[in-house]
């Protein structure tokens, strides 16, 4: 399978899972501004919506949105931990905390990377995911990961998203607890190795 996938996007959080699971995954990088890939060619091809990732699979059909890509990804290794299995509470949990990552998190940053958002208008959104910030600090209280002691899916993708923090000077001094789950996480093989390969791919751009 091929994961089309663009340095600091939602697209490291397929590849972290991917990598825990021991899926291998050939990379392709994306200029996403561009929407061309390395040898040139039109991405909208690939993906009409011209974003990442995108998932394609041996037999040449194609997957797009990070959160059904890793629920497909976690349902291939039956048993795995990143996500319980279906018709449990367990796994309801997990795409619970998908859903908000996407609508509150994943979205809230949107505002901040666009160049012609006004400045106002930024002020706000950065006020909002502070809020969002706060609330999944307090959840994470005396707990290791978002839905207990268990790393699952979700955590990838709120480490991916909520690392967007650096990207806009959002000081995360405030969210001990958050701190410390993204430094759990940080230090997990799959999470190194796939930022890795997000830094290989800058220096060869």
């Amino acid at each position: 399978m091929k994961l089309y996938l663009t340095p600091h996007a939602c697209s490291l959080a397929v590849d972290i899972v991917a990598r825990e699971l021991g899926i291998p995954l050939a990379l392709e990088w994306v200029d996403v501004r561009a929407k061309r890939l390395r040898d040139g060619s039109d991405y909208y091809k690939v993906n009409p919506k011209g974003q990442v990732p995108t998932l394609e699979l041996d037999d040449g059909q194609r997957l797009t949105e990070g959160p059904v890509i890793v629920q497909y990804l976690a349902d291939r290794k039956l048993g795995s931990p990143l996500l319980a299995p279906a018709g449990t509470l367990e796994r309801y949990r997990i795409l619970e905390w998908m859903n908000f990552i996407g609508s509150e998190l994943h979205k809230g940053f949107t505002p901040l990377f666009r160049p012609t958002t006004p400045p106002e208008y930024r002020t706000i959104a950065r006020q909002n995911l502070q809020m969002r910030l706060q609330w999944v600090n307090d959840q994470l209280a005396g707990r290791e990961f978002l839905t207990g002691p268990t790393f699952t899916v979700a955590d990838a993708y709120c480490y991916t998203i909520v690392m967007w923090t650096k990207l806009h000077d959002i000081d995360m001094a405030p969210w001990p607890h958050l701190r410390a789950h993204l430094a759990r996480v940080a230090s997990r093989p799959s999470v190194k190795a796939a930022e890795q390969a997000e830094q290989e791919a800058k220096a060869a751009a």
